[in-house]
């Protein structure tokens, strides 16, 4: 959509310009898409549909009451038939507004359960993405199609196929029995209807283009809001003193935000305005033509009283329809945008012949593996997009230079890695900032895939793998701990569904959190806040330390940096990982030397590269690049 700034728009990193042309276009193809939704809810639109019949054809008798009325009981004074017609006239109304709400009812039944599918498509579909698809997009931009596009797409379904419809039966029904009555008004009538015509097909696509033109400017703005007014957001712009900045850059989209609104309610007034002077010239011939054949007597009075009657019947489903054609093809453009990504492509996903693996022992190796971004990127079609202030897309905080947001623009992050790690053991990744470390822990639980050779857990390629086995057999304790805005037992809970309290109490004491959450007036019940930001640095990675405890997973997978931590709760998590890692496969990055020193083995990489491997006395002994970072980075730590 939109850049960071308001700028010009593109597809994010996700589509770029030249796909533009690829879009989908309101066609048969399209419109069969959407109809495959409603297909599931048929009952309910013939319901619908029965209903919105019986209704028109109620609606048709008023008329004719008053032509009775004034033709018939007025001048023979028959004061009982004038009741009944005063009844008739006030029970026929009562009687369609109760099918209207039931027409209601079962078209939100039908137009919600649409949404609901779709939605829930969309979501699924975005769960199953990538991670790179997420470092390549904005989250404003994901909230945006699973709301404001899905609920425009809504609109659709819920309201414009029952108007369809209801005003197609209205104005047939209603020309039949005007030519029925009088046949010469009712060609008064429809000698202007070719007027309501003009205006549609032009205006239905200028506002076509205004809507997606407003939606990309609205899922702009929801990207700030998110970026900006979340706990990250909200303390960098403080600390680098940005708030005029971003006040001023919000104000920039949200004035294009409002001149666009302001655009298409001018463009749909104008057209109603049209439609208004077409109804106004038609009433005028009924009313002048009308009037001439009474004065001859050729017609009755109580006939213009119905005929008048009718004319509306007739003007305002006839505008109704060509302001449906608007709305339809303008409601469409939701549709395309859901669509848009339901049709981004799956990178990672299981076989058809997968293997689930039930416990793993933890043997891996890597075989001739590399992996190349910009090559992966192009696989997809997408384009890494930068920002007016040099970002990425991301919005996460990047502790570390080799992180997948900032490293998914380079070339050869990985290459030709050969290496085999023995169950049990503690495998140690030391190396050079940028050097790869966060990429090759990212493949092994199938974040991404090799873009060359293959990865082997237990003799099995990945690939050959489900990715719900894979990720059952390892656990993850991220440099960046991410916890939901929920209590403490719910982010526990998150590794183990229906874990106990006796679980969480001996998983709690394992990762050295235990004596703070009892202190806590909530215990496990106590909110964490937004990323938890309500607890500090190191109190987050020990819950998430006792999370992996939770989960108790063959495979261990750590980033261990604790550089930005206080010497006690680094002590604290140091005490928690040493027992986690026991009797586990253990791959580590290394920022302590004691982790070093322990490891069974020492993978040293250098611009993607395994320069070295080996145990720390015998890389040592080498002179090589361990030794060099080794007097560089790890003597002063010991």
């Amino acid at each position: 959509m939109m850049h960071g700034g308001g700028g010009g728009r593109g597809w994010w990193a996700l589509i770029s310009q030249e796909d533009e042309d690829r879009r989908p276009s309101v066609d048969r193809a399209l419109l069969r898409r959407v109809y495959a939704y409603a297909r599931p809810y048929l009952g309910w639109m013939l319901l619908v549909l029965a209903i919105i019949l019986v209704t028109s054809l109620i609606q048709l008798v008023p008329p004719l009451l008053y032509r009775e009325l004034f033709d018939q009981v007025i001048p023979e004074k028959d004061i009982s038939r004038l009741i009944w017609l005063s009844v008739g006239m006030v029970g026929i109304p009562l009687m369609a507004s109760v099918l209207d709400v039931a027409q209601r009812y079962y078209s939100a039944r039908l137009g919600e359960g649409v949404i609901h599918d779709l939605r829930q498509e969309l979501y699924e579909h975005l769960q199953n993405m990538s991670l790179r698809f997420f470092t390549h997009t904005r989250r404003g931009e994901i909230i945006s199609r699973l709301n404001n596009d899905v609920i425009g797409a809504q609109s659709a379904v819920t309201n414009l196929l029952p108007n369809v419809v209801t005003n197609t039966f209205s104005l047939v029904s209603t020309l039949i029995v005007m030519f029925s009555i009088e046949w010469r008004l009712t060609l008064m009538a429809i000698v202007v209807l070719p007027l309501f015509m003009l205006p549609v097909r032009r205006i239905a696509r200028i506002l076509r283009d205004i809507r997606r033109e407003a939606m990309e400017y609205n899922a702009d703005m929801s990207s700030m809001i998110s970026e900006t007014l979340t706990i990250n957001g909200a303390l960098l712009v403080k600390t680098f003193g940005r708030q005029q900045f971003e006040k001023d850059r919000f104000r920039n989209v949200n004035e294009k935000v409002r001149d666009i609104g302001i655009r298409r309610a001018l463009v749909g007034r104008w057209f109603f305005v049209g439609i208004g002077i077409a109804a106004t010239i038609g009433t005028g011939l009924v009313y002048g033509v009308g009037g001439y054949l009474a004065i001859m007597e050729t017609i009755s009075t109580g006939t213009i009283v119905a005929f008048v009657a009718y004319l509306i019947r007739l003007y305002m489903p006839f505008s109704a329809l060509s302001n449906i054609q608007v709305e339809f093809v303008t409601s469409l453009v939701s549709f395309e945008r859901v669509f848009e990504y339901l049709d981004l492509p799956v990178e990672i996903e299981d076989r058809s012949d997968s293997v689930a693996l039930t416990r793993a022992e933890g043997r891996i190796r890597f075989e001739n593996v590399s992996f190349d971004y910009m090559e992966a990127n192009a696989r997809l079609g997408i384009r890494v997009r930068q920002g007016p202030e040099g970002d990425n897309g991301s919005d996460e905080k990047a502790e570390d230079e080799d992180t997948p947001a900032n490293i998914s623009s380079r070339r050869n992050a990985l290459r030709d890695l050969n290496f085999e790690i023995e169950p049990g053991q503690l495998v140690a990744l030391v190396g050079p900032s940028g050097a790869g470390k966060t990429t090759l822990t990212y493949l092994l639980p199938r974040l991404y895939d090799p873009t060359e050779g293959r990865i082997l857990l237990d003799g099995h390629d990945l690939r050959g793998l489900t990715q719900r086995s894979i990720a059952a057999q390892m656990g993850i304790v991220t440099q960046e701990t991410y916890l939901f805005h929920d209590t403490i037992r719910r982010n526990l809970d998150y590794a183990r569904a229906g874990t106990d309290d006796a679980e969480l109490v001996v998983a709690a004491k394992a990762a050295n959190i235990y004596d703070f959450i009892r202190q806590l007036p909530n215990g496990f019940d106590t909110v964490v806040g937004e990323r938890g930001y309500r607890l500090s640095g190191g109190e987050k990675q020990r819950l998430a330390i006792a999370r992996v405890v939770l989960k108790d997973p063959r495979i261990l997978i750590l980033d261990e940096a604790t550089s930005h931590l206080d010497s006690t709760s680094e002590s604290l998590i140091q005490q928690a990982l040493e027992p986690l890692m026991a009797g586990r496969t253990s791959l580590v990055i290394a920022h302590r030397l004691s982790t070093i020193l322990a490891a069974d083995k020492i993978l040293v990489l250098e611009e993607g590269r395994l320069a070295e491997s080996g145990t720390h006395a015998g890389l040592m002994a080498a002179g090589g690049l361990y030794a060099e970072l080794y007097e560089t980075q790890f003597r002063g730590r010991a």
